[in-house]
């Protein structure tokens, strides 16, 4: 192997497994310190900066960064159930603690516009990002909904016992308070006819607003059968206040979890859910589906849908076929078990998935769409490849994702909405700023508290099931109080905190070999990778983790390090006589829309 390219901004991001995982590039191990030291309005501010909503995502977030979580794969092998620490929920203990001095830390509208004027279509996650990035930086920015509130799915497809209204509406304000002009309750209904207008560019962020149907199963046009997330936005306008006694949920994602737990709370006296898959195979995050079994909700796997029974023209039951999960070549099929089970039930909420519709769209607006209804775009540009004023993101772009995929769309179309009005190649993306800062305070002192605790996840409370249950309006999760906060901060393991290695400092004495309480570290003759993780101190197996190779040190030999395992503990450090080791800071700063994004990028 060739020696470690530690110059490389990726190199020592990817060891920060958090950050590396989120779409935002979310500095965790950052706001979890400032957590733990107290200080929830700079720990809002690191959130507010990358994610744009903390207190939302804090509650919400399909939490990338914690099956990613270095402490998951390093707790104490007799803890029953190695566990990362909860990233999400100390994301909304900086917004559940933070006081008002955070105003004072958020921009100021500027004072004079750059007599630019962009306009939004959709007041979700993309579109609020776009406006919040773009209004700071000078551009008149205004955000088009159909609603009477912005905030997109996040408002009409949450349940309010996940995220209560009064979150939604002050995060939204804080983009608004920069000077965006946001226009509720005024649906688009033609680009052609917005291009028209004086915008300079358009982005779209419209999220995939229909759902998946069964229509060719027997019985569909029964009433009491209801597409998925139109009847979560009635649930959440309050069009709809009651349910059947008896509800099938149909499909196996988070839609799916939120209409069964939202029906329980509407008074049905028996919900279950029932998907195609097998249980692991469902895509609902694993916390969702056991907050749906915490309630008392079972899941049915590997039930494909037949037919809705109906008797006098009212809807009775389902039929399913039972049906086995087989794979070849990766790919699964539903294989046929020749077994058939009716269920029954009054009502039937379909969240089989979710698909874009652009009805708004003209054929001849000069939007080229794919086969499978997609818009056309550079993969990280998210301008249309057919007309360069329109950029898209969020579920608009790609398909459906989440809000944390939304935002991150989001902050990249402004780059390029700024790049592409200030007449610059939008295809040339800035690099990141990286800076490492040595955290050494004394000879053996660290800024930061680097001894891991051995303290298991900490649990987050919930309210009584007895009230929780009886109104679709109460918050589940309450949330760490202040104390555990801090615990469960302290289990963060601080991965931005780098071991930095000279190699013309090492006397090869072995002292950060010895030490090492996790075995990462050897002393050893280079050689190719397969072979060279084969014969460390302990192998190191997890492929997907980069080793450090150094440069070679006075007897030829390399110094090897497995990053997999690394505790940042800075034992190395300290036992180092000559400092060769040394700990260091890695921040990473992803480029905004601003003049840090233009000009000559070589």
């Amino acid at each position: 192997m060739l020696p470690t390219d530690t110059k490389n901004p990726d190199y020592f991001h990817k060891v920060v497994d958090c950050q590396w995982a989120c779409p935002a590039h979310t500095p965790v191990p950052e706001y979890i310190r400032l957590i733990s030291q107290g200080r929830f309005d700079e720990a809002y501010m690191v959130n507010w900066v990358s994610n744009v909503f903390p207190g939302i995502l804090g509650r919400t977030c399909d939490r990338p960064c914690e099956p990613a979580c270095r402490r998951g794969r390093v707790e104490e092998k007799n803890l029953a159930k190695p566990e990362p620490v909860a990233i999400c929920r100390l994301k909304r203990v900086t917004a559940d603690f933070k006081g008002e001095g955070v105003r004072a830390l958020m921009p100021l509208p500027p004072k004079a516009r750059n007599g630019r004027k962009v306009a939004c279509v959709g007041a979700g996650p993309a579109s609020l990002t776009v406006a919040r990035d773009l209004a700071a930086q000078g551009y008149s920015v205004t955000v088009f909904d159909g609603e009477a509130k912005g905030g997109g799915f996040m408002r009409s497809q949450v349940p309010r016992f996940r995220l209560p209204e009064e979150v939604i509406d002050e995060e939204v304000g804080y983009i608004t308070q920069l000077g965006v002009n946001l226009r509720c309750g005024q649906r688009i209904d033609s680009l052609k006819a917005l291009l028209a207008e004086d915008w300079d560019a358009v982005f779209v962020g419209s999220g995939a607003p229909r759902g998946r149907d069964l229509p060719d199963l027997p019985g569909r046009a029964t009433p009491g059968i209801h597409i998925g997330i139109d009847w979560l936005a009635s649930v959440s306008f309050g069009h709809i206040d009651k349910v059947g006694q008896r509800v099938l949920v149909l499909g196996g994602g988070n839609t799916a979890m939120d209409c069964c737990r939202s029906a329980r709370r509407l008074g049905a006296e028996s919900v279950k859910v029932l998907v195609r898959s097998t249980y692991a195979d469902m895509k609902a995050s694993p916390w969702e589906k056991e907050d749906a079994e915490h309630e008392g909700i079972p899941i049915l796997p590997c039930h494909s849908p037949l037919a809705f029974l109906v008797e006098d023209g009212r809807l009775v039951g389902m039929r399913f076929e039972i049906v086995e999960s087989v794979y070849e070549n990766g790919r699964r099929q539903l294989v046929s078990t020749g077994r058939t089970v009716d269920e029954p039930c009054d009502e039937v909420l379909i969240a089989v998935g979710q698909e874009n519709a652009f009805p708004w769209i003209e054929a001849d607006a000069g939007v080229e769409f794919d086969r499978w209804g997609l818009p056309v775009l550079g993969a990280n540009t998210h301008q249309s490849a057919s007309n360069p004023r329109v950029f898209f993101g969020g579920d608009a772009a790609f398909g459906p994702k989440n809000i944390i995929t939304a935002v991150a769309h989001g902050h990249e179309a402004a780059v390029s909405i700024d790049r592409f009005l200030h007449g610059e190649d939008v295809s040339r993306r800035p690099a990141p700023h990286v800076n490492l800062m040595s955290q050494k305070m004394g000879i053996h002192q660290w800024s930061y508290d680097n001894a891991p605790v051995r303290d298991a996840r900490h649990k987050v409370p919930w309210a009584q099931a007895e009230a929780a249950l009886k109104s679709i309006k109460v918050e589940v999760e309450l949330g760490f109080d202040a104390k555990a906060a801090f615990k469960e901060a302290q289990r963060c393991l601080n991965c931005d905190v780098q071991t930095v290695f000279a190699p013309k400092l090492c006397i090869e004495c072995d002292a950060c070999v010895d030490i090492c309480p996790t075995d990462c570290l050897t002393m050893t003759e280079a050689g190719e990778e397969a072979e060279l993780r084969g014969r460390l101190t302990a192998p190191a197996l997890n492929l997907a983790q980069d080793l450090f190779v150094s440069e070679g040190l006075k007897t030829g030999r390399v110094m090897v390090k497995d990053e997999d395992v690394c505790l940042h503990c800075g034992l190395c450090a300290e036992r180092c006589p000559t400092g060769a080791w040394d700990m260091q800071k890695f921040l990473l700063t992803t480029t905004q829309a601003g003049a840090a994004c233009r000009g000559d990028l070589r």
